[in-house]
């Protein structure tokens, strides 16, 4: 069992590996967090974690991605937001982000740009320094039975559920040659990619195996797509980024 301690960064949204993750960085515990991570060596990883809320929230009383320049709320502590047990608040798995980017501004908040790599499991949480640290075991991907064939029936769904999004006289947003044939990398991409609530998206990143995330992607695709037939074109997804998230 590897484990390791690391920053934390609660979000509302799912990180998965592969997926890029942008964040507007501006509350004081986060920018404190990414200092911290600017003291490593450029040639290491600058690693931290990221786990889904279940509850409480992840920004500022503003709410707005930027502080509130007439109210400017108080400092706040580590655990803020999150009930007296942090721990509790946060979905148990989540996804080790690299901060390939970090730019600070000159308000002193920062702009980062990172990817998710490995799945994780939180053992405990530590909100005693000025940012929530956490101890988290690393969780291998097993494949699972029959996880090749499936990938390839989730992409086929993929494909059509990706012209359905984009509208009937639309390009589909990628061909064959841009789809990887990995298993495990076809699960992420499409939980990703789709267009799925959080606590979906989070049911799908504990599965306890690439073949039962891809059932259950192949039984939601094919449901999502169904539905879509009947609705007006809908703007299709970035495959790969997600959305900025304001801390």
């Amino acid at each position: 069992m590897t484990t390791a301690r690391l920053p934390l960064f609660p979000l509302n949204a799912v990180l998965f590996p592969g997926l890029v993750l942008p964040l507007n960085v501006f509350e004081e515990r986060y920018r404190a967090m990414m200092r911290e991570l600017l003291k490593t060596d450029e040639d290491e990883p600058r690693r931290f974690a990221v786990v889904a809320i279940r509850d409480g929230r992840e920004t500022a009383p503003t709410g707005s991605g930027m502080p509130d320049a007439v109210n400017v709320p108080a400092e706040r502590g580590p655990a803020d937001g999150f009930g007296p047990d942090p721990v509790q608040t946060f979905h148990r798995v989540g996804c080790i982000a690299d901060a390939a980017k970090i730019r600070e501004r000159p308000d002193g908040s920062f702009e980062v740009l990172a990817t998710g790599t490995t799945r994780v499991k939180l053992l405990s949480v530590d909100a005693s320094g000025p940012f929530l640290t956490a101890e988290l075991e690393e969780l291998d991907e097993e494949t699972g039975e029959e996880a090749g064939a499936l990938a390839e029936g989730v992409l086929r769904a993929f494909r059509s559920y990706q012209k359905r999004l984009a509208g009937a006289s639309e390009r589909s947003l990628t061909t064959g040659a841009d789809l990887p044939d990995d298993p495990a990398v076809v699960s992420y991409l499409v939980a990703a990619a789709a267009v799925l609530d959080a606590p979906t998206k989070q049911r799908l990143l504990q599965a306890p195996d690439t073949a039962t995330r891809l059932r259950e992607e192949l039984t939601l695709l094919r449901s999502e797509t169904a539905v879509i037939r009947h609705l007006p074109s809908l703007p299709a997804v970035d495959l790969t980024r997600a959305p900025t998230h304001p801390n």
